[in-house]
C-alpha cells in the first residue's frame, strides 16, 4: 500500500492505495457530450509509463529517430513532451488538494485537464494534479509525477490474484450499458449501448490481430467474438483460402488448438501481464483482452428469452427480461486502435500504414 505525498512539503495528497494494471481505457474520449463514470476503483492507482498531456509535439517536428526510440512507428497528430509516469486515481481518494479555477482547460461540461495541473496542494500550493470530469471523458485524477512521491505505508498489498481466483470470481464486463448524455431538454437521458469498454479493448486487440495476420485473412470464433471482430477483420484483411485461425485461450478453458494461429487471452488486472499457455514451445501470438471482457467472451452468462413466472426454476438465478443491446453494429474504438498500432514495429509496413493514413474513411464505414 502506499500514499502519495506532495513533492514540495510531504503534505499527504491520497488515502492508501495499491498499484493495478491502467486500464485500457484510460486515455478514451467516448462520444459526444457523454456522461462517463469513475475510472479507477476505489483504493487502486495506475501507473502511465508514456509522457501525456501538455506540452505537445506535431508530428512534423520530430524526428523519425527520435520517434522510433520511444517507441512510436508510425506517424500520430502529435505527441507528448510531458513527463512519464502520471498516476491516475479516483477522485474521492484525493485529500488536502484545492482546485485551481483559472486552469479549466478546454472544458465543454467539466474540467478535461488541457491546461496542465488544475489541482494544488492545500498546504503549500504546488500545482500536484489534473482533475478530469469533462463529458465524453472517464473522471479521474491523475497526479503530476514530477509534482508527488509515493511513500510505503503499514499493511503490504495482498499478493495478486491466481488466474484461478480470477477466473472463480467471474467479474466479467457486460458487452452492453445504459449511457448517459448531457443536454436533453427533459434532463439526463439514457440510451442502451455496447460497452466504451468493450470499445477501447477491441480496438487495442484489433490492432494485434492485424498484426499477427502478416496480411493474411483471419477467423475468429463464431457467436459475440465474431460479432466484435469478424466484420472490421473481413473488411481490412484480403479474403483467402489460407486464413489464420484466432480462438479464445485462458485458464478453465480446454487445452488450446494447435492449429491456431493467434491466441485471445486475458491480461491481469493487477500486474497487467497476458496470460500464457504452459507449453513453451507454443508459437501462437497472444492477443490481450482485459481480463472482464475476456471473461464474457469465454464464459458468457446466459439470459433468459422470456421472464419466468411462478416459481424459480432450479440453475435459474434471476427472471427479469434480457439486457436490451445497441441498435448498431459493433465498433471498436479508432483512438485505442491507432494508439496500439503505432506502438507494433510492424506498424512500418505498408499495408498497415495504409490502414492507419484510411482510419477516417474506415470509421465513416462504420469499423470504428
Amino acid at each position: 500500500m502506499f500514499v502519495f505525498v506532495c513533492a514540495g512539503c510531504d503534505a499527504e495528497l491520497t488515502t492508501s492505495l495499491s498499484q493495478v494494471a491502467l486500464p485500457a481505457h484510460a486515455h478514451q474520449k467516448y462520444g459526444n457530450g457523454i456522461q462517463l463514470p469513475v475510472l479507477m476503483e476505489p483504493g487502486t492507482f495506475a501507473v502511465d509509463p508514456e509522457p501525456w498531456g501538455p506540452p505537445w509535439r506535431r508530428w512534423e517536428e520530430i524526428h523519425p529517430d527520435e520517434a522510433a526510440a520511444r517507441g512510436i512507428y508510425a506517424p500520430v497528430y502529435a505527441l507528448s513532451d510531458g513527463a512519464p509516469g502520471a498516476i491516475v486515481i479516483a477522485p474521492g481518494d484525493t485529500r488536502g488538494t484545492l482546485l485551481i479555477p483559472e486552469r479549466r482547460g478546454g472544458a465543454c461540461c467539466g474540467l478535461d485537464g488541457a491546461d496542465g495541473p488544475n489541482m494544488a496542494c492545500e498546504a503549500c500550493g504546488l500545482p500536484v494534479a489534473s482533475r478530469v470530469d469533462d463529458c465524453s471523458l472517464w473522471q479521474a485524477v491523475w497526479l503530476a509525477p514530477d509534482a508527488v512521491r509515493r511513500l510505503p505505508v503499514d499493511g503490504a498489498d495482498a499478493a495478486p490474484l491466481s488466474w484461478a481466483e480470477l477466473t472463480a470470481e467471474g467479474k466479467g464486463t457486460p458487452p452492453f450499458e445504459p449511457i448517459a448524455t448531457w443536454g436533453s431538454r427533459l434532463g439526463s437521458n439514457h440510451f442502451w449501448s455496447w460497452s466504451p469498454q468493450w470499445e477501447a479493448a477491441a480496438g487495442r486487440a484489433l490492432a494485434h490481430l492485424l498484426v499477427a495476420s502478416e496480411g493474411h485473412a483471419v477467423t475468429v470464433p463464431d457467436g459475440l467474438t465474431g460479432e466484435v471482430f469478424q466484420r472490421a477483420l473481413d473488411a481490412l484483411l484480403p479474403a483467402g483460402p489460407a486464413a489464420r485461425r484466432a480462438v479464445l485461450a485462458g485458464p478453465g478453458l480446454p487445452a488450446r488448438d494447435r492449429r491456431a494461429d493467434i491466441l485471445l487471452v486475458p491480461t491481469h488486472p493487477q500486474t497487467g501481464e497476458a496470460w500464457a499457455p504452459a507449453e513453451p514451445a507454443a508459437q501462437a501470438y497472444l492477443v490481450p483482452l482485459p481480463v472482464g471482457v475476456w471473461l464474457w467472451l469465454a464464459f458468457p452468462e446466459p439470459h433468459l428469452p422470456v421472464p419466468t413466472s411462478g416459481g424459480m426454476p432450479d440453475g435459474v438465478l434471476r427472471d427479469d427480461p434480457p439486457t436490451p443491446h445497441a441498435r448498431y453494429l459493433f465498433r471498436a474504438d479508432a483512438e485505442a486502435f491507432r494508439h496500439t498500432l503505432v506502438r507494433l514495429p510492424a506498424a512500418r509496413s505498408s499495408w498497415l500504414r495504409e490502414i492507419l493514413e484510411n482510419l477516417t474513411q474506415h470509421m465513416r464505414a462504420g469499423l470504428f
